[in-house]
């Protein structure tokens, strides 16, 4: 199993474009040191998906990811819910993209760390959310976000997406001045009541950052079989602006406004498609149920 290929599934216009032109050396780095690459570039957003599916069902199980967290997020949708219950799937990550969240878990050192991992095969089982909504159901493994961070996300990608981490913060200061704060009816791990108070954000976690080097969820474990279930509730715009930096450092998660909880599964009861997002990916859905997939997938890291 160790010497098959990987598939490295590029993106060309990951990273505002920046990862067409530095796949090319990375990949021949990963080839020089004895690993077996085939190489496909997607032309358009999906592609990865296509990608992955049918590779796998061709009998490829390993898979390289080249460009950001929507790159993998697109090839994990490819391989799943397929995999269940067959030949494991590994995935690589080469870094190149814009946000990159799920390997900062590991390393701060990026793609050097990445290429290190797939040269070594060194690689740990790594868990898989499922969330089912009202017209069908996706895979993730970071986190799925409901309230501020999701519409931030949504003004991030349409207006500063090729602006790296600073287009996130430009982003979370322009929601600022219209800023809204909802319900977002849910229960956790079988809880009788639902929990219907309005929040400034829900984030269900199944690694610590999201939007590059935001701490989220500073104790999710990627393989803990658990989602990692972070709330915050209603501020005002100045205490928003004053608690910003925490999220950076985790220590948001020690403040009164804030609370956690861990879960095999969340149930939501949505009765109008929200904004949600998933991996980096900003989608307009009506969440049902999340669920954990315990071990799922083997990562290299």
């Amino acid at each position: 199993m160790a010497n098959l290929p990987f598939l490295a599934i590029v993106n060309p216009a990951a990273g505002g474009g920046r990862c067409g032109g530095l796949a090319t050396a990375a990949l021949e780095r990963v080839r020089r040191a004895g690993v077996e690459l085939e190489v496909a570039y997607t032309k358009k957003r999906g592609e990865a998906m296509v990608l992955a599916r049918r590779a796998y069902e061709s009998g490829t199980s390993k898979f390289l990811a080249v460009g950001g967290d929507g790159t993998s997020y697109e090839i994990i949708n490819g391989l799943f819910p397929n995999a269940l219950g067959r030949v494991r799937p590994t995935l690589g990550l080469l870094p190149l993209g814009t946000g990159n969240s799920f390997l900062r878990d590991f390393t701060s050192r990026g793609v050097e760390h990445a290429i290190e991992a797939v040269i070594a095969r060194r690689s740990r089982s790594c868990d898989v959310i499922r969330l089912r909504h009202s017209t069908g159901e996706l895979y993730f493994m970071n986190l799925l976000t409901l309230g501020f961070p999701a519409d931030v996300g949504e003004l991030t990608n349409r207006r500063f997406k090729g602006w790296g981490e600073r287009g996130y913060i430009l982003g979370v200061f322009s929601r600022l001045a219209g800023l809204k704060q909802l319900p977002f009816p849910h229960r956790i791990g079988g809880a009788v009541d639902w929990d219907r108070r309005v929040c400034l954000f829900l984030s269900f976690n199944n690694s610590k950052f999201t939007g590059g080097k935001m701490m989220i969820a500073p104790q999710a474990d990627p393989s803990d079989g658990l989602i990692e279930c972070v709330r915050w509730s209603p501020v005002s715009r100045l205490q928003l602006i004053r608690l910003f930096p925490r999220l950076f450092t985790g220590t948001h998660i020690d403040h009164p406004l804030a609370s956690r909880a861990q879960s095999q599964y969340v149930e939501f009861d949505i009765d109008h498609p929200v904004n949600v997002m998933v991996d980096g990916e900003i989608l307009r859905l009506q969440p049902q149920r999340l669920e954990v997939l315990p071990a799922a997938l083997d990562v290299m890291v």
